[in-house]
């Protein structure tokens, strides 16, 4: 991978992560419980905020590295469903190891949490998708997806 195509699946991954945390952050006025990302990572480290936020970016990042590198040549379908399709390895191995780790339980105790968890996933993996463009020489348009 050229460092330009990096810092692009870099910049996708941080958009992305931006995109799970707004639509996170709207979960209550949705109906769903709350789910602050960067605070539940923040209290399991024992840290502040901004460490929880640098983790959340970091995994953020590498998933997006991943894709990239990984999976986004191996599934099928347009660039936002690859996404979304890759998106669902890291959601169950949130709700089967990460979130039991966090004391939460199997898919997070809770089928409406686990739910918003997976719609989350699903919106990262599909602005994942859309944003990673290593062929682009300009922003991502929905019509060329």
């Amino acid at each position: 991978m050229n460092p330009t195509t990096l810092l692009k699946a870099i910049a996708a991954g941080t958009i992305a992560t931006l995109a799970m945390s707004a639509f996170a952050a709207m979960a209550p006025s949705m109906g769903m419980p709350p789910m602050d990302l960067a605070a539940m990572l923040a209290g399991q480290m024992g840290g502040s905020l901004v460490l929880g936020w640098a983790a959340h970016l970091m995994v953020g990042n590498v998933l997006a590295l991943t894709f990239a590198l990984v999976a986004r040549a191996r599934l099928p379908g347009p660039a936002p469903l690859r996404g979304a399709l890759f998106a669902l390895a890291p959601w169950l191995m949130a709700q089967v190891v990460m979130m039991p780790m966090m004391g939460l339980g199997l898919f997070s105790g809770s089928a409406l949490l686990a739910g918003g968890s997976l719609m989350d996933h699903l919106l990262f993996g599909a602005v994942l998708g859309l944003s990673y463009r290593p062929d682009a020489t300009h922003a991502p348009s929905l019509a060329k997806a």
